[in-house]
């Protein structure tokens, strides 16, 4: 399916990609791609994916024939889910769909299974001369020819393809290497002594000198083709396995939703409009629809809340583990689980416009995205290949012309041939960041892609703006101060102002009033009586038989109540800690004073604490006064403050921090952060925030609250640790054992033993990072 790209002309497209082995072919692949103007690709072997874009004169058949005249198969792949608009109006598309991966699994484990038994045998006899029978070895022979043509079918297939494109890849050094082995072994067995009635076999784990025409290899075609099988094997189920994250979020939406449809009954010989709840697929519903949600039950899809109050579970999308209580008027967002409480929501995005399909475009973009490291391995693995094969023809040369031993030579260049495949160096990146940023999305993290991780590693300065990053962006009753005769000291005297306020503001609907009420349970309130509003300034009204007025100064001071010295006092104290302040009057008397703020979220203490542990000097950037700044700043114990800042001055600042030679992480919610989170080296963006903030930063942090960031930051060093240490072993393997095998010094089944193995231990390695967790907080 065909997205508009990010320049106006350009589209985007997924093609799925069957066939790719390693690296090489991921090489051939971009390659042949990018030879139609105006087309970049990404191709990942982990996801088997290709991220196109191309121009609008370029058609997507184009692109798709490209890819099969490198000699692989590629499908375009189809939206997870379709508006009933869409579902209805397609028709066309492609009648051929991406092979099921569970199937060809399914296959390729029946090869190994099927190879194994019979491969053993052959294995056994050679190793262990006194089970040498008389002709064992044509029993050899007839046992491991299945395994070499049919077991070893999937090498083969892919060798003679990409040959036919004129080609080389990881395939085509198995092919050569267990054909050579296999060849060698019918040529000893049917013209040379290796065929004799009585012909004993010893086996070594070094290359022997005995008689060329002697020397049997059917153990190595065939011991060699089930550990590349056994490998194939475990890195198609780690891969999947990999990808699990993604494929959660794609199935956390709902299958079907019960929707509210109107239509017209007759009553009393009147024409009347009804309400049925109908049970319809998640495909037939559209923007603008009506429907209900139980207890128990996922929300469908995105929406706003006309009726109802529940609590709901986002864990699986905010990482968050409290659900979240929703009342009308909130917007909820699909794939959201409702655990008390129904709602009645109307849809305001469906399809791949809701927030759960954003999420999960964000992961898979990330999993396709390749960085600096990756795009060296590729260029590497691309030119590895040949040069491998002019290695083992020269290891082959040497040692005739060396040591005059044909078998030894013969022993050699196989094993030179076998041991280089370049297939732990094609996964060490992919499959890192596809766990990586997988387990990122069950915590909600959602990491852009590999440049963000290695920009993670060296963070030294994190620059938080202030309200929505470090305080929730909503006031909040903060402090109480009671005055008169009372005297302001009196706990219950606080609680009384506070309570008569809340009791009085609950009927309106102002910000700050909505505040002042939430500070008060609703049982501890008083009926209303008399209640009277005006405008920004204030109400007034009766409260168990009392009059009472809450408001600015002026408008209490317009009731004809004096302001004594301790209100005013307490209101100028207020205002030079930038707190917002109401007076409160009862009976006709001042009697205290309400401060409200932006309170700090709850858990930033903790994140901050995280953040420093990690390293990372935290500083608070942000547009409100200095008053207002510095308060919140200590409380949070942060010392550098910059405030009193517009958007283009976010910039500036983030510019000058690293032009002190500091790397900068940015961390904001708003329209006006994006810039700054553009220009930082490392930007992430609060996922209760704007889009416009979250496109532009590196990082989004799905969940409400600063934790993510101290986490996002410990992840993304992680999985680069991960991915370094991938790269490592794959090219310290080839490096160090390229030599061992072309001095003779390593049998080929044991050089395809340890091939195998350095490509499951790459993905095994990824594996761990499915048991990130969070710091304790």
């Amino acid at each position: 399916m065909d997205t508009m790209g990010t320049n106006p002309g350009t589209a985007t497209t997924t093609l799925l990609i069957e066939g790719m082995t390693c690296a090489s072919c991921v090489a051939r692949v971009e390659k042949r791609l990018e030879r139609i103007d105006g087309v970049s690709a990404q191709v990942n072997l982990a996801t088997e994916k290709a991220r196109v874009s191309f121009p609008d004169s370029v058609a997507v058949e184009q692109l798709v024939a490209a890819v099969g005249a490198a000699g692989y198969t590629a499908t375009v792949e189809a939206p997870t889910k379709r508006s009933r608009s869409e579902h209805a109006g397609s028709g066309a598309g492609s009648s051929e769909d991406h092979p099921d991966g569970a199937t060809g699994a399914a296959t390729l484990q029946s090869r190994l299974l099927v190879s194994t038994v019979l491969a053993l045998p052959v294995v056994v006899l050679a190793m262990v001369p006194a089970w040498q029978f008389t002709n064992w070895q044509w029993l050899s022979l007839v046992l491991a020819t299945p395994v070499v043509f049919w077991g070893g079918h999937p090498f083969h297939r892919s060798t003679v393809v990409t040959l036919r494109h004129g080609s080389v890849t990881m395939d085509t050094l198995i092919t050569l290497g267990t054909f050579a082995a296999y060849l060698w072994s019918v040529w000893a067995l049917f013209f040379g002594m290796a065929g004799m009635p009585g012909m004993r076999h010893e086996f070594s784990l070094l290359p022997t000198g005995e008689d060329p025409s002697s020397a049997l290899y059917l153990e190595v075609a065939a011991g060699v083709t089930v550990l590349l099988l056994l490998g194939r094997v475990i890195e198609n189920r780690s891969k999947r396995a990999a990808g699990d994250a993604l494929r959660s979020l794609l199935d956390l939406g709902a299958r079907d939703v019960t929707v509210i449809r109107e239509r017209a009954r007759v009553a009393n010989d009147l024409l009347a409009p009804t309400r049925d709840e109908v049970v319809v697929p998640i495909d037939e519903l559209v923007v603008g629809d009506v429907f209900v949600v139980r207890p128990g039950e996922t929300i469908a899809t995105d929406g706003t809340v006309l009726d109802g109050e529940a609590a709901v579970d986002a864990s699986m999308i905010t990482g968050e583990s409290v659900p979240v209580d929703v009342v009308a008027g909130d917007v909820v967002t699909g794939g959201t689980i409702v655990s008390g409480g129904r709602l009645v929501v109307r849809a305001s995005a469906i399809g791949t416009d809701t927030r759960l399909a954003h999420i999960a475009r964000l992961v898979e973009d990330a999993q396709t995205e390749k960085g600096r490291i990756q795009r060296l391995a590729d260029r590497i693995s691309a030119v590895f290949v040949p040069i491998v094969i002019g290695l083992s023809v020269l290891t082959w040369i040497a040692w005739i012309v060396l040591d005059g031993s044909v078998a030894s030579a013969f022993t050699a260049a196989v094993a030179v041939l076998i041991i280089a495949c370049p297939c732990a160096l094609g996964l060490a990146t992919p499959v890192a960041l596809l766990v990586g940023t997988g387990r990122g999305a069950r915590l909600g993290i959602l990491i852009t892609g590999p440049d963000a991780l290695e920009a993670a590693k060296g963070i030294d300065t994190i620059v938080l703006d202030k309200t929505g990053t470090l305080t929730t962006g909503r006031l909040a009753v903060s402090t109480v101060v009671a005055v008169g005769a009372e005297g302001a000291s009196d706990a219950n005297a606080r609680d009384e102002v506070l309570r008569l306020a809340a009791s009085l503001e609950a009927a309106s609907q102002h910000p700050i009033a909505r505040a002042i009420a939430a500070a008060v349970p609703i049982d501890r309130r008083t009926e209303v009586r008399d209640f009277r509003s005006r405008d920004g300034l204030g109400v007034e009204g009766t409260v168990a038989g009392t009059a009472v007025a809450v408001g600015r100064a002026s408008f209490i001071e317009s009731l004809d109540v004096d302001l004594d010295e301790e209100t005013t006092r307490a209101l100028a104290a207020s205002a030079a800690e930038g707190r917002t302040a109401v007076v409160v009057a009862i009976g006709g008397r001042a009697r205290g004073v309400v401060e409200l703020s932006d309170t700090v979220r709850p858990d930033t203490p903790d994140a901050i604490a995280a953040l420093r542990g990690l390293g990372l000097e935290p500083v608070m950037l942000t547009g409100d006064a200095e008053a207002v700044a510095r308060r919140v700043a200590a409380e949070l114990g942060i010392t550098r403050v910059v405030s009193d800042v517009v958007p283009e001055g976010k910039v500036e600042e983030i510019r000058r921090l690293q032009g002190e030679g500091r790397s900068v992480a940015m961390v904001g919610d708003g329209v006006n952060d994006a810039a700054a989170l553009a220009a930082a080296d490392l930007g992430m963006a609060m996922g209760g925030g704007t889009d416009a903030a979250m496109h532009a930063a590196d990082i989004t942090l799905v969940r409400d609250g600063l934790t993510g960031a101290a986490d996002a930051v410990a992840l993304s060093r992680r999985t680069l640790g991960i991915i370094r240490g991938n790269l490592f072993w794959a090219f310290t393997y080839n490096v160090a054992a390229i030599p061992l095998a072309a001095l003779g010094l390593l049998n080929p089944m044991i050089a395809g033993a340890a091939m195998a193995f350095s490509s499951v231990f790459v993905v095994l390695n990824s594996l761990r990072l499915r048991g990130f967790t969070p710091r304790p907080r």
